[in-house]
């Protein structure tokens, strides 16, 4: 993952995930993809849509992305005539899709052309997305840890929720080991604080750096509790060419993590391609996670994206297959208030 940060002519500033496009890589960009607000799909000119771009696009959809725009690049490589006919499949593409209307932007890194125009738009953009919360439960999914001269052990992520302070105590899920915030960064500003939204690095006092991973989550000590099991509402993607069965072996990505587990379809044998269901995620190591909280899983092999949806119960017991009143249960916590 790469990341940079960026000052708009109105004068926001915006944290940037540069996200692989290889498809050996979609682990890493469902992990870039985690809280983010906005998401500027990168199309080449000389290439257009390629299998990874649709995966891409089922991804941010799993996820809940809701506002972004197509960015075409590299048309300083193709002339007029191609150019036309790769932004019509383009918009073929995002029918359908949250992309659908979305603005699509040429531009060429080379000679700089339409660079200006993707500015505007993605400022236009940004004044559409609602502001996040800082009321909530603080919550960081790690992307990186290293260590710095000086400096001991430091972590960054995007801060999905809530809000950390320099001298906060904090607990690393699953494992649960705390520590204390010594310093923060958000671009390599030194904070005081660091909010919902921001790209955030963070020192700890005394962390060793092998007692924190990539995948884990730092948040407010006693405030989650890791479970091996979670009761979900899965989409399985139209895309599938044949349907998914009990106990099919997945990949379980949330937040950060990629977790194996077995998916327990509760009401039925097997899920066709475009349905919708509710099921038990049963995890060989534990997640800590909350309700509403997305997810994508994954197939075990070959390795492709097949489904995801968000998370209804992150701390349930083990339930029996085909029970009606647990199956109930379940849409009633999809379909209602929580009380």
């Amino acid at each position: 993952l790469g990341f940079a940060s960026l000052d708009l002519p109105s004068g926001r500033h915006l944290g940037i995930v540069d996200v692989p496009g290889h498809e050996k890589f979609v682990k890493n960009m469902v992990a870039g993809a985690t809280g983010i607000d906005i998401v500027c799909m990168v199309i080449a000119a000389d290439e257009g849509v390629m299998p990874q771009t649709r995966e891409h696009m089922e991804i941010c959809a799993l996820l809940g992305v809701r506002h972004g725009m197509v960015v075409l690049t590299k048309i300083d490589m193709v002339d007029e005539e191609w150019l036309e006919l790769v932004t019509e499949d383009i918009r073929d593409f995002t029918v359908g899709t949250f992309l659908e209307g979305a603005p699509i932007v040429p531009v060429s890194s080379a000679t700089g052309d339409g660079i200006p125009q993707f500015l505007e738009e993605l400022d236009a953009l940004c004044q559409g997305v609602p502001e996040r919360g800082t009321t909530g439960l603080f919550r960081l999914p790690v992307d990186r840890v290293f260590s710095m001269k000086g400096f001991g052990t430091v972590i960054t992520g995007t801060l999905i929720s809530g809000k950390v302070n320099t001298g906060d105590t904090i607990m690393i899920y699953p494992g649960k080991t705390t520590s204390k915030v010594r310093g923060i960064q958000v671009h390599n500003q030194s904070r005081e604080a660091a909010e919902a939204g921001m790209r955030t690095a963070i020192n700890f006092q005394g962390l060793d750096k092998n007692a924190v991973s990539r995948g884990e989550v730092v948040s407010t000590p006693g405030a989650l509790k890791p479970s091996y099991l979670q009761d979900v509402s899965l989409d399985y993607l139209k895309s599938n060419k044949k349907p998914i069965k009990n106990r099919a072996r997945i990949r379980f990505h949330t937040g950060t993590s990629e977790v194996m587990g077995i998916l327990a379809l509760l009401d039925r044998d097997e899920l066709a391609p475009g349905d919708k269901t509710v099921a038990q995620i049963r995890l060989d190591e534990p997640v800590a996670v909350v309700r509403d909280d997305r997810f994508v899983i994954r197939s075990y092999s070959p390795v492709r994206t097949v489904g995801g949806g968000r998370i209804l119960n992150p701390v349930p017991v083990k339930h029996k297959r085909f029970r009606e009143e647990i199956i109930q249960g379940l849409n009633g916590i999809l379909e209602s208030e929580p009380a």
